[in-house]
Protein backbone atom coordinates (compact mmCIF):
# COMPACT_ATOMS: atom_id res chain seq x y z
CA UNK A 1 0.00 0.00 0.00
CA UNK A 2 3.16 2.13 0.76
CA UNK A 3 4.79 1.11 -1.90
CA UNK A 4 7.81 0.55 -0.45
CA UNK A 5 8.08 4.30 1.36
CA UNK A 6 7.58 2.87 5.03
CA UNK A 7 10.65 2.41 6.44
CA UNK A 8 10.84 6.06 5.49
CA UNK A 9 7.95 7.29 6.90
CA UNK A 10 9.35 5.72 10.14
CA UNK A 11 12.09 7.47 9.58
CA UNK A 12 10.54 10.49 9.58
CA UNK A 13 8.97 9.88 12.67
CA UNK A 14 11.88 9.33 14.59
CA UNK A 15 13.28 12.86 13.30
CA UNK A 16 9.68 14.42 14.21
CA UNK A 17 10.05 12.85 17.56
CA UNK A 18 13.41 14.08 18.56
CA UNK A 19 12.30 17.81 17.49
CA UNK A 20 9.27 17.80 19.39
CA UNK A 21 10.76 16.58 22.78
CA UNK A 22 14.05 18.17 21.91
CA UNK A 23 11.60 21.67 21.53
CA UNK A 24 9.55 20.82 24.99
CA UNK A 25 12.40 20.86 26.73
CA UNK A 26 14.05 24.20 24.93
CA UNK A 27 10.15 25.98 25.71
CA UNK A 28 10.01 24.49 29.50
CA UNK A 29 13.32 26.49 30.37
CA UNK A 30 12.17 29.76 28.81
CA UNK A 31 8.83 29.23 29.86
CA UNK A 32 9.91 29.07 33.68
CA UNK A 33 12.36 31.86 32.93
CA UNK A 34 9.52 34.27 31.74
CA UNK A 35 6.98 33.24 34.13
CA UNK A 36 9.72 33.84 37.23
CA UNK A 37 10.08 37.17 35.31
CA UNK A 38 6.70 37.91 35.29
CA UNK A 39 6.35 37.19 38.74
CA UNK A 40 9.47 39.05 40.06
CA UNK A 41 9.11 42.43 41.74
CA UNK A 42 10.96 43.96 38.73
CA UNK A 43 9.02 45.92 36.48
CA UNK A 44 11.66 45.92 34.04
CA UNK A 45 11.56 42.04 34.14
CA UNK A 46 7.94 41.57 34.12
CA UNK A 47 7.57 44.17 31.14
CA UNK A 48 10.13 41.65 29.28
CA UNK A 49 8.62 38.48 29.44
CA UNK A 50 5.36 40.50 28.81
CA UNK A 51 6.49 41.64 26.03
CA UNK A 52 7.91 38.04 24.91
CA UNK A 53 4.72 36.08 25.35
CA UNK A 54 2.46 39.04 23.61
CA UNK A 55 4.73 39.25 20.76
CA UNK A 56 5.34 35.64 20.06
CA UNK A 57 1.98 34.47 21.09
CA UNK A 58 0.94 36.63 18.57
CA UNK A 59 2.99 36.13 15.31
CA UNK A 60 2.40 32.67 13.17
CA UNK A 61 4.59 29.60 13.53
CA UNK A 62 5.37 29.65 10.15
CA UNK A 63 6.68 33.50 9.73
CA UNK A 64 8.60 32.96 12.83
CA UNK A 65 10.29 29.56 11.32
CA UNK A 66 11.05 31.16 8.26
CA UNK A 67 12.29 34.46 9.71
CA UNK A 68 14.53 32.49 12.24
CA UNK A 69 15.73 30.02 9.54
CA UNK A 70 16.18 32.47 6.12
CA UNK A 71 16.54 35.57 8.34
CA UNK A 72 19.08 34.55 10.90
CA UNK A 73 21.49 32.86 8.05
CA UNK A 74 21.69 36.11 6.54
CA UNK A 75 22.47 37.71 10.02
CA UNK A 76 25.05 34.64 11.09
CA UNK A 77 26.75 35.04 7.88
CA UNK A 78 27.14 39.18 7.89
CA UNK A 79 28.54 38.63 11.44
CA UNK A 80 30.78 35.81 10.56
CA UNK A 81 32.04 38.32 7.02
CA UNK A 82 32.60 41.33 9.76
CA UNK A 83 34.83 39.08 11.49
CA UNK A 84 37.19 37.75 8.82
CA UNK A 85 35.17 34.16 8.00
CA UNK A 86 35.33 33.90 4.15
CA UNK A 87 33.12 30.70 4.40
CA UNK A 88 29.80 30.74 4.08
CA UNK A 89 27.62 29.21 7.13
CA UNK A 90 24.45 27.11 6.41
CA UNK A 91 22.10 26.85 9.66
CA UNK A 92 20.88 23.28 9.81
CA UNK A 93 17.26 22.90 9.65
CA UNK A 94 17.09 20.71 12.79
CA UNK A 95 18.89 23.22 15.01
CA UNK A 96 16.44 25.92 13.52
CA UNK A 97 13.32 24.11 13.53
CA UNK A 98 14.30 23.23 17.33
CA UNK A 99 15.42 26.59 18.32
CA UNK A 100 12.34 27.96 16.55
CA UNK A 101 9.37 25.52 18.33
CA UNK A 102 11.42 26.09 21.78
CA UNK A 103 11.22 29.49 21.15
CA UNK A 104 7.48 29.73 20.21
CA UNK A 105 6.24 27.32 22.90
CA UNK A 106 8.38 28.49 26.19
CA UNK A 107 5.66 32.27 25.21
CA UNK A 108 2.38 29.77 25.88
CA UNK A 109 4.44 27.38 28.48
CA UNK A 110 5.31 30.93 30.26
CA UNK A 111 1.66 31.43 31.00
CA UNK A 112 1.05 27.98 32.14
CA UNK A 113 3.75 27.83 34.46
CA UNK A 114 2.75 31.72 36.02
CA UNK A 115 -1.18 30.71 36.67
CA UNK A 116 0.12 27.35 37.86
CA UNK A 117 2.28 28.80 40.42
CA UNK A 118 -0.22 31.38 41.48
CA UNK A 119 -2.31 28.49 42.20
CA UNK A 120 -0.08 27.52 45.05
CA UNK A 121 -1.07 29.25 47.93
CA UNK A 122 1.72 31.44 49.13
CA UNK A 123 1.10 30.71 53.04
CA UNK A 124 2.94 27.26 52.16
CA UNK A 125 6.40 28.91 50.95
CA UNK A 126 6.13 31.49 53.31
CA UNK A 127 6.25 28.00 56.09
CA UNK A 128 8.83 26.91 54.05
CA UNK A 129 11.46 29.48 54.62
CA UNK A 130 10.39 30.14 58.20
CA UNK A 131 11.19 26.55 58.78
CA UNK A 132 14.51 27.36 58.19
CA UNK A 133 14.58 26.20 54.22
CA UNK A 134 16.49 28.05 51.48
CA UNK A 135 14.72 29.74 48.82
CA UNK A 136 15.85 27.04 46.30
CA UNK A 137 14.83 24.21 48.39
CA UNK A 138 11.50 25.47 48.80
CA UNK A 139 10.86 25.75 45.69
CA UNK A 140 12.27 22.20 44.55
CA UNK A 141 10.48 20.61 47.48
CA UNK A 142 7.48 22.52 47.82
CA UNK A 143 7.02 24.88 45.25
CA UNK A 144 7.58 22.62 41.95
CA UNK A 145 5.88 19.40 42.17
CA UNK A 146 2.30 21.47 43.33
CA UNK A 147 2.52 23.43 40.33
CA UNK A 148 3.53 20.34 37.94
CA UNK A 149 0.03 18.96 39.12
CA UNK A 150 -1.94 22.21 38.28
CA UNK A 151 0.38 23.17 35.03
CA UNK A 152 -0.05 19.53 33.56
CA UNK A 153 -3.77 19.68 32.02
CA UNK A 154 -2.63 22.93 29.93
CA UNK A 155 0.90 21.44 30.02
CA UNK A 156 -0.55 18.38 28.20
CA UNK A 157 -2.42 20.51 25.37
CA UNK A 158 0.64 22.53 24.85
CA UNK A 159 2.62 19.23 24.10
CA UNK A 160 -0.33 18.21 21.90
CA UNK A 161 -0.35 21.13 19.76
CA UNK A 162 3.36 21.19 19.38
CA UNK A 163 3.96 17.44 18.01
CA UNK A 164 1.35 18.63 15.49
CA UNK A 165 3.41 21.78 14.95
CA UNK A 166 6.47 20.25 14.07
CA UNK A 167 4.81 19.96 10.53
CA UNK A 168 6.40 23.36 9.54
CA UNK A 169 9.92 22.21 9.92
CA UNK A 170 8.74 20.63 6.66
CA UNK A 171 9.05 24.08 4.90
CA UNK A 172 13.14 24.61 5.77
CA UNK A 173 14.05 21.02 4.67
CA UNK A 174 14.23 19.17 7.34
CA UNK A 175 13.62 15.45 6.59
CA UNK A 176 10.88 14.73 9.08
CA UNK A 177 8.07 12.98 8.64
CA UNK A 178 6.05 15.54 6.21
CA UNK A 179 8.73 15.81 4.37
CA UNK A 180 9.48 11.99 3.67
CA UNK A 181 5.82 12.14 3.02
CA UNK A 182 5.55 14.76 -0.13
CA UNK A 183 8.09 13.31 -1.06
CA UNK A 184 6.52 9.56 -1.22
CA UNK A 185 3.85 11.73 -2.83
CA UNK A 186 5.15 13.51 -4.90
CA UNK A 187 7.48 9.90 -6.50
CA UNK A 188 4.06 7.75 -6.23
CA UNK A 189 1.40 10.43 -7.38
CA UNK A 190 -0.66 9.01 -4.47
CA UNK A 191 -0.38 12.41 -2.00
CA UNK A 192 -3.62 11.49 -0.36
CA UNK A 193 -2.24 7.79 0.60
CA UNK A 194 0.70 9.33 1.82
CA UNK A 195 -0.63 12.20 4.31
CA UNK A 196 -3.64 9.97 5.16
CA UNK A 197 -0.63 7.70 6.48
CA UNK A 198 1.14 10.64 7.86
CA UNK A 199 -1.86 11.84 9.67
CA UNK A 200 -2.69 8.50 10.88
CA UNK A 201 0.84 8.70 12.22
CA UNK A 202 0.28 12.08 14.28
CA UNK A 203 -2.70 10.59 15.73
CA UNK A 204 -1.06 7.55 16.75
CA UNK A 205 1.34 9.87 18.45
CA UNK A 206 -0.91 12.20 20.32
CA UNK A 207 -3.18 9.04 21.29
CA UNK A 208 0.16 7.70 22.77
CA UNK A 209 0.45 10.62 24.87
CA UNK A 210 -2.80 11.47 26.02
CA UNK A 211 -2.79 7.63 27.72
CA UNK A 212 0.68 8.78 29.37
CA UNK A 213 -0.58 12.41 30.66
CA UNK A 214 -3.22 10.87 32.35
CA UNK A 215 -1.08 7.98 33.69
CA UNK A 216 1.14 11.09 34.91
CA UNK A 217 -2.12 13.16 36.19
CA UNK A 218 -3.06 10.10 38.48
CA UNK A 219 0.64 9.57 39.51
CA UNK A 220 0.81 13.24 40.73
CA UNK A 221 -2.30 13.13 41.84
CA UNK A 222 -1.65 10.61 44.72
CA UNK A 223 -2.06 11.79 48.03
CA UNK A 224 -4.28 14.88 47.35
CA UNK A 225 -7.79 15.09 48.96
CA UNK A 226 -10.59 15.47 46.52
CA UNK A 227 -13.27 17.72 47.80
CA UNK A 228 -16.38 16.19 47.72
CA UNK A 229 -19.37 18.04 45.04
Amino acid sequence: MLHGYGPTLLEGTLVTLSVALASLAIAAVLGLAAASMRLARSRALQGLALAYTTLIRGVPDLVLMLLVFYGGQLAVNELAARLGHADYIDIDPYVAGVLTIGFIFGAYLAETFRGAFLAVPAGQREAGLACGMSRWQVMRRILLPQMLRQALPALGNNWLVLIKSTAIVSVIGLNDMMQRAGQAAGATREPFVFYAAAGAIYLAITGVSELGLRALAQRLAVGVRRSLP
